[in-house]
């Protein structure tokens, strides 16, 4: 055999295991069964004669011969990228492609956000990623995506940067918590309640970093948890408060499962951004979705999420 036989698919798949050195991480972030990864690999393998990878102990590591399948892979990605970018271009924005990527606190509007959007494009074709923010920024830097909506802008990657909605983050409890119904809480009264954090280096742990502003050094964490939607039945059930962001808990305020504590200082108010790489040529689908978003996407998240009208409704 040689590499003449091999496919883009084995490539991709290669490639994804080389990058988190886990064909396990591989076979998740690729929504595929982990013998069908490995399957994909030894195929490759096949073709190029010689083994990828080797297994020390429990971790797997590139061989010289995977090295340099990467850097190949990586490139021929790449080229088919660009093939596709240039074909969106020529779509225009109706049939075009969106490969768009938001942080997982979005996905509570961002669906409806981007309905919205094809509703006036028909045809155009979504690719929506949710992601921490440690792999939106991987998307970024590997051309997986156009366009991210997150928190916490790069300042480490040559990007664009652009503000276009508040984000408001809120500190949160059981209706029945004993500062449920109290008034001006002040910080320091936090010290002494245990907290349901998500985890270190998420957009939410940052932001909560500087919503305390250094006043709560010593947190009581009862548990650090990935998902948003753990924390908040974990709030709910009773086992801590949480400093989560007010467009996550809309739902829950609705229906009074949640409330809204009236701390000093707070909501904590950061924003939206939507970003790309600077030298990013973006097809012409994505500058629309943009387009939108600047224009339009604060005063739709507000009629999506009534964030402003529930907060204030709950703390008076």
């Amino acid at each position: 055999m040689t590499m003449r036989n091999a496919t883009l698919r084995q490539l991709k798949v290669f490639e994804t295991v080389a990058r988190h050195l886990s064909f396990s991480r591989a076979a998740e972030e690729l929504h595929l069964t982990q013998p069908a990864v490995s399957t994909q690999v030894r195929q490759l393998e096949e073709h190029a004669g010689l083994p990828l990878f080797e297994q020390l102990g429990k971790k797997i590591y590139l061989t010289s011969a995977g090295t340099e399948m990467l850097h190949y892979s990586r490139a021929i990605i790449q080229q088919f990228h660009e093939v596709d970018e240039a074909m969106s271009q020529l779509k225009g924005v109706s049939g075009g492609k969106l490969n768009v990527a938001v942080i997982s606190a979005g996905d509570y509007f961002f669906p409806r956000l981007l309905a919205e959007f094809t509703r006036r494009y028909s045809g155009v074709e979504l690719n929506l990623a949710v992601h921490n923010r440690e792999e939106l920024l991987h998307q970024l830097a590997t051309n997986q995506t156009d366009l991210a909506v997150m928190v916490r802008p790069p300042h480490e990657m040559d990007a664009v940067n652009e503000a276009f909605a508040p984000h408001p983050y809120v500190i949160v409890a059981a209706p029945n918590h004993p500062l449920a119904h109290k008034r001006r809480i002040k910080m320091s009264q936090l010290a002494d309640e245990a907290f349901v954090v998500r985890e270190r280096g998420s957009d939410t742990w940052n932001s909560m970093e500087e919503g305390f502003a250094g006043r709560l050094t010593n947190l009581k964490i009862a548990m650090e948890i990935k998902s948003t939607e753990t924390i908040k039945q974990a709030v709910i059930a009773g086992m801590g408060i949480a400093f989560l962001s007010a467009h996550t808990i809309s739902l829950e305020l609705q229906v009074g499962n949640l409330v809204v504590l009236d701390v000093e200082g707070f909501p904590v108010m950061l924003n939206w951004y939507v970003v790309h790489r600077k030298n990013k040529r973006l097809p012409p689908v994505a500058l629309a979705f943009k387009q939108f978003l600047m224009e339009e996407g604060a005063s739709h998240i507000e009629e999506i999420t009534r964030v402003t009208r529930l907060i204030t409704h709950k703390q008076c």
